[in-house]
């Protein structure tokens, strides 16, 4: 599946944006899917991460009440809507995918990068203060 993250751009903090990842190429309802960051230095980190139907979201303790993640499986698009910005939210945003048959301790493992077999290009989200 090919992943195309969008919805990225300059925000004051406090303020929203909404990030969309399309999808194409497989089956999107049949993937677990997640929203991972980068900031420039440090090492990728786990957002938030939807499980296939959608009957199970996670976040961190930072993401979590500020973020929301989403999906549309008829659209085959992931989203993350982030309110309440702030300056340390500036990164990279990318969006995984990954297969629902070929896992089965996706609720302990969501956090990991490695998890994720399919990775969107990222998007810039920069927030300023």
């Amino acid at each position: 599946v090919q992943l195309q993250a969008s919805g990225g751009g300059l925000v004051q903090a406090g303020g929203s944006l909404r990030l969309s990842c399309a999808a194409s190429g497989g089956t999107f309802s049949m993937h677990h899917m997640g929203w991972f960051r980068q900031a420039p230095g440090k090492e990728r980190e786990f957002v938030a991460a939807i499980t296939w139907y959608g009957s199970n979201k996670y976040y961190t303790d930072s993401s979590k009440g500020r973020f929301t993640i989403s999906r549309d499986n008829a659209k085959n698009t992931l989203y993350l809507q982030m309110n309440s910005l702030k300056p340390e939210d500036t990164a990279i945003y990318y969006c995984a995918a990954r297969n629902r048959w070929n896992i089965t301790d996706f609720s302990t493992t969501y956090t990991s990068p490695s998890t994720y077999y399919y990775w969107g290009q990222g998007t810039l989200v920069t927030v300023s203060s």
